[in-house]
Formats: C-alpha cells, sequence, structure tokens
C-alpha cells in the first residue's frame, strides 16, 4: 500500500446519493434490538449498537431529505418527511447511553426513517 491518499470533497452528497444504503442488515438489527426484554450485554456492547444504528440512522435521514426535496412543493409527502426528519435531527444528537433504552431509542428511528423512505419511494396513485 502507498503512502499517498486522495481526498474527495463532496459537500453535496452525490456520490452518496448514488450508492444504495445496505439496507438488509440493518432491518436485522433492528428487529433484534426491538424485540429484547433483558439482553444481559455488557455496557459498551448497548454502546456499540446504539452507534451503529445511530450512523445507519444518519444516513438514512440524508436519503429521505434527498427524496423530499426532489418532491413537488404541493406534494404532502414532504410535509410528513419533515416531522420525521426534526425527530431524527433531535435523536441521535442526544448523548448515548450504554442502555438497552437507549439502542432500542436509535432502533426505532431507524425503522421509522426507512418507513418515511419506503413512502417517499413509492409511485403516487393516480387519481381519476
Amino acid at each position: 500500500m502507498s503512502g499517498t491518499y486522495t481526498v474527495l470533497h463532496d459537500p453535496h452528497g452525490l456520490i452518496e446519493a448514488q450508492l444504495p444504503l445496505d439496507r438488509a442488515p440493518y432491518e436485522v438489527l433492528v428487529t433484534a434490538v426491538l424485540a429484547w426484554t433483558d439482553p444481559h450485554l455488557e455496557p459498551r456492547d448497548y454502546e456499540q449498537i446504539a452507534l451503529q444504528l445511530t450512523g445507519h440512522a444518519r444516513a438514512v435521514a440524508a436519503d429521505v431529505r434527498r427524496h423530499a426535496a426532489a418532491l413537488p412543493k404541493n406534494d404532502s409527502r414532504g410535509a410528513l418527511a419533515e416531522v420525521v426528519l426534526r425527530e431524527a435531527d433531535g435523536r441521535p444528537s442526544a448523548p448515548l447511553e450504554r442502555t438497552v433504552r437507549c439502542a432500542q431509542n436509535r432502533a426505532c428511528l431507524v425503522r421509522a426513517l426507512y418507513t418515511r423512505l419506503d413512502r417517499l419511494t413509492e409511485p403516487v396513485p393516480t387519481t381519476t
């Protein structure tokens, strides 16, 4: 490996917008975390899971933002996306705790963001 690095400057997130999210493993993780009743993990394990979910929530939120911004101004799906995005902006900025509750909170956020993303990307039914 050489000692040179290439710095990528992508302030508008254009490269990220073209890369699909690796959704399946996170959906499995979200389902598992939300099913926990008393998993007896070490606090650092809860923290690592919450960190993973936080990072993925930010990536999904960026995708939701891109799709919502592309909608016509009179499309109500954009307004609903804004509600979810406001919640998404607040939750990951809260300090991480090394608890089941924190990890489950982040899992709920990822699930809500994917639900909104699905609604933004589904075809709009035509009215006749």
